[in-house]
């Protein structure tokens, strides 16, 4: 892709703008975090934490700022009026791109409790974010694959353990947490490998959404899904700061959380599969969907 010097300029200006806030935002993000760590009294940590959010909101919100006024691309988002800041939710969505971060915070921001992504563990070393993450309390997860497990027994249920310390901290203010349940971004090649059963995604891993709800005892009553269409081709970071992107859409879903959906998906088979099978039936309506957001003009 050729990029104008119109392209690079945008690209520059809006990347530059979103360091220098991320650099304002995080001094105070650092200094809540550390303030909650010497009184591990629940109110104290509660109101710290509501700050922290709040700091965090308008961290994104001058981000959205900067998104409307100099890049520019055209939003079309369906549904997301359904939300509400004082429930907990759980909210999954397709990945395609890094873009789909900044998708996700610019619908979302202000509409429910602010998204905490379950992150992987080496993420905590980027610079900046990564300390800004930690005082959020994003969980920082490390997966093991199977054939790591089958030579390290003694690692087996480590994963659990961390999920569950990771949403005991979010029991006592209203929280979206947030799961990308294909595990890994969409490309062509990663999807003939997996011989998917669906046009535009990868396969859904429902271990992680299951590890959370059962890790919160029911408190995630709701849940968002999300499906986001960029009609034209998937984009990179540099694409969308440079306003390459003229059009995204964003299909927003909120569903009840059945009690049956909370249970042993690790030692109970027969919940295993049924719990698997649903969230397959909700990647079917989501690929479908994607279709139509790729087919249909943007209004």
């Amino acid at each position: 892709m050729t990029y104008t010097l119109t392209d690079r300029l945008r690209g520059s200006l809006s990347t530059l703008l979103y360091f220098c806030n991320t650099l304002f935002w995080f001094i105070p993000i650092i200094l809540l975090g550390l303030l909650k760590l010497p009184l591990p009294v629940k109110r104290w940590r509660t109101g710290c934490n509501l700050l922290l959010d709040g700091c965090a909101s308008c961290w994104i919100g001058f981000n959205n700022l900067i998104q409307k006024t100099i890049i520019r691309t055209a939003f079309e988002v369906v549904g997301v009026d359904k939300g509400r800041r004082n429930e907990w939710y759980m909210v999954i969505a397709n990945h395609q791109s890094w873009v789909d971060i900044l998708v996700l915070q610019r619908v979302f921001n202000q509409k429910i409790p602010f998204l905490k992504f379950f992150l992987k563990k080496e993420l905590i070393w980027v610079p900046l974010l990564g300390l800004a993450w930690w005082a959020l309390d994003f969980p920082f997860m490390r997966r093991y694959s199977k054939a790591f497990l089958a030579t390290h027994p003694h690692m087996k249920g480590k994963d659990i353990a961390t999920t569950q310390r990771a949403c005991a901290k979010f029991r006592d203010t209203p929280v979206s947490v947030m799961n990308f349940v294909e595990g890994t971004r969409f490309t062509s090649a990663k999807h003939q490998q997996q011989g998917a059963p669906y046009r535009h995604l990868l396969q859904p891993r429902a271990g992680g959404i299951a590890f959370t709800l059962a890790a919160m005892g029911g408190q995630l009553q709701q849940l968002v899904d999300v499906t986001i269409a960029y009609p034209g081709g998937i984009p990179s970071y540099w694409d969308f700061m440079c306003g390459r992107v003229k059009a995204i859409k964003v299909q927003v879903r909120f569903m009840l959380i059945a009690p049956n959906l909370v249970g042993d998906y690790i030692n109970d088979p027969v919940f295993q599969h049924t719990f698997q099978q649903w969230l397959n039936g909700i990647w079917q309506q989501k690929d479908q969907t994607m279709t139509q957001l790729l087919t249909d003009n943007i209004s």
